[in-house]
């Protein structure tokens, strides 16, 4: 079981109706977000907050979004966010090969130089400690601008709220989560492990 128990969606309708939102991004409602919704306020902010960082502004695309969402999650080692973060790619139209590789981005010919950039930046900013440094902003700034940037580190420290929060709480991870998770990342041994509903 989660450390602490998800409520029904009906529970805060202002909450609810907020997270209409991650129907077009996952199909469901958050396990996460039925248990925020304990103190309504944490729930709705995180909500206005994630449709703030994930708002398609340009170059930084929906699909690039959740790739770096994913390097971020796999970086700290939260299954939950990585299913979820690989789903929402495959949702917002990342390619096929960049779905299937995802594990490989920084050599695969699927993946840019400029999404190589914004990756290794998601990687280095989500180590403990720190591992943003000079050559990689220079790499950033060579195919992104302060802007673009900030988009990326935007969508970086929501994952780090949302690893953080996922793998202290256990949060378990909805069916169609496994689904993607398993078709993406089973290759490389994804597995549900604290996040399948049972005691840890």
């Amino acid at each position: 079981m989660p450390l602490v128990t998800p409520l029904i969606a009906e529970h805060d309708l202002e909450t609810k109706k907020l997270a209409e939102f991650f129907n077009e991004t996952l199909g469901f409602c958050p396990n996460s977000v039925l248990t925020m919704q304990r103190r309504p306020a944490i729930s709705k902010a995180f909500i206005n907050l994630n449709k703030a960082v994930m708002a398609n502004e340009g170059r930084v695309t929906s699909a690039l979004k959740r790739l770096i969402a994913w390097v971020s999650s796999n970086a700290t080692g939260c299954r939950y966010c990585q299913a979820h973060a690989i789903r929402a790619a495959e949702r917002y139209g990342a390619e096929q090969e960049q779905l299937d590789n995802i594990w490989e981005y920084k050599t695969h010919s699927a993946f840019s130089d400029a999404e190589r950039a914004a990756l290794d930046f998601s990687l280095a900013a989500s180590m403990v400690p720190n591992a943003v440094d000079a050559k990689i902003k220079e790499k950033l700034y060579k195919y992104w601008d302060e802007g673009e940037i900030v988009e990326m580190l935007g969508v970086i420290s929501l994952f780090g709220y949302l690893n953080r929060w996922n793998d202290s709480m256990g949060t378990t991870l909805e069916k169609d989560a496994i689904e993607s998770g398993n078709q993406f990342l089973g290759k490389h041994g994804f597995e549900v492990g604290k996040h399948n509903g049972s005691k840890y």
